[in-house]
């Protein structure tokens, strides 16, 4: 499978045969604009509209962002209920966590995730193999939360989004509180926007990787 960053928590899934998924795509109002992008399927974890620009993403597109499974061309895709914020969705609302299982690897696209680390959505959400986690805060779990989930869903790849660059208007933090957490050796910062994954690729021990948007 092909994983590529389009920029802030929006990301393209492709699957060998062809299927491909595009997580959360986002208004230039952030700041930057998305690549021009097409897929079978979008998904969408709320609606705020750094993650709901459907508009932004060609190809006719089944459009998914509820609570429930999917089965799209052979990729298997389903949904977790999770809350935008730490009182339940009362500040924020709920917020939608994907998962989605392509050429045997399971692949976690947490969305905004707001709410503390729990044992009921840890066992929800496994297994993972590649997550896709946000680390800036403010609006979503921060460096030391997300660290959290990483520690306890232990996935073999770790790839951070939802985090400030030179061009994000948002206030949030860089990515770099989360990977200095993190022993240097298992860091990985890439100039690239994509990587290709097949299940032998994923060894024991857990991986961060940086993805550079495009």
């Amino acid at each position: 499978m092909k994983i590529e960053y389009l920029g802030h928590s929006c990301f393209k899934l492709t699957e060998s045969t062809g299927t491909s998924i595009v997580c959360d795509p986002y208004s230039e109002e952030i700041g930057y604009r998305m690549p021009n992008v097409s897929a079978d399927a979008v998904t969408i974890s709320h609606g705020h509209y750094d993650h709901n620009a459907i508009k932004n993403v060609g190809g006719n597109p089944k459009i998914i962002e509820t609570q429930t499974s999917y089965s799209l061309a052979g990729v298997e895709v389903d949904a977790v209920k999770s809350f935008h914020d730490g009182r339940r969705g009362k500040l924020r609302g709920e917020n939608t966590i994907f998962k989605f299982r392509m050429d045997g690897i399971d692949v976690c696209h947490l969305g905004d995730l707001g709410e503390e680390c729990s044992s009921a959505l840890i066992e929800a959400v496994l297994p993972v193999n590649v997550l896709l986690i946000p680390v800036g805060g403010n609006y979503t779990i921060d460096a030391d939360m997300a660290k959290e989930y990483v520690d306890r869903i232990m996935p073999e790849i770790v790839i951070p989004m939802h985090y400030r660059t030179k061009d994000c208007k948002l206030d949030i933090d860089k990515v770099d509180e989360f990977l200095k957490l993190f022993d240097e050796d298992i860091v990985e910062e890439y100039e690239e926007n994509s990587l290709e994954l097949l299940r032998s690729d994923l060894n024991d021990g857990t991986r961060i990787l940086v993805l550079r948007k495009n």
